[in-house]
């Protein structure tokens, strides 16, 4: 693969397993209103869009539930609490982020998670790794929409032509096509290969070091 200058990563699903915590947060907020319980595998399907789609696909009949906007900013707020209980790097992540740093490549992390948790889990889990870390700001369109991919070239300072974006769903894929920018799809995540095949994907990744070697 050519010698990018920036790689732009997703976090859920690609730096992070960050499902279980997701789900008790989602099933905390549910249980608080009298709702039924989610099981993980029906929490894996539901993110990737942000808090607020995962409560919308949570509680029965959605948006247009009564109860939606209390559901989800419980949801924020337990997940806010929780979002270290059980999150941690994927086997080989550490180890592959520092390979890219140590051989000159400038990163940045985009996701759909909350700004302040996606700072906050970077910083304790990648200290030095990032050079912007960033998440779901109030009026800032979310991914697939391009621009959180625009605002973190800018910020590291790369060309949408030195960059690639690597991530575990069809969300991404389509955010970096959306950006003009190469997708690299990790196949450890929240997306089985057939949604990410379905969804353009043509460049794929099994392990973290598959991943790491595209760029040495």
């Amino acid at each position: 693969m050519k010698k990018w200058k920036g790689i732009i990563f997703d976090l859920d699903g690609t730096l992070l397993d960050t499902l279980t915590d997701l789900a008790n947060a989602v099933n905390a907020a549910l249980e608080m209103h009298g709702f039924p319980q989610r099981t993980l595998k029906e929490v894996r399907s539901f993110v990737g869009n942000g808090i607020a789609k995962l409560a919308e696909r949570a509680i029965p009949d959605g948006r247009n539930n009564p109860m939606y906007e209390a559901v989800l900013a419980d949801t924020r707020a337990e997940y806010a609490r929780r979002c270290r209980d059980n999150t941690a790097p994927y086997a080989g992540i550490t180890d592959a982020l520092g390979t890219l740093h140590d051989a000159g490549y400038v990163m940045a992390v985009v996701s759909n998670k909350p700004d302040a948790q996606v700072k906050k889990l970077c910083k304790d889990f990648f200290p030095g790794l990032f050079t912007a870390a960033i998440g779901a700001r109030e009026g800032v369109p979310l991914k697939p929409d391009p621009a959180p991919l625009m605002t973190a070239m800018q910020e590291i300072g790369c060309a949408p032509a030195e960059c690639v974006y690597i991530g575990d769903s069809d969300v991404d894929i389509l955010t970096a096509r959306n950006a003009k920018i190469p997708c690299i799809s990790v196949l450890w995540g929240f997306r089985d290969i057939e949604i990410l095949t379905e969804a353009g994907g043509d460049c794929f990744a099994q392990s973290p070091a598959e991943m790491c070697a595209l760029f040495l």
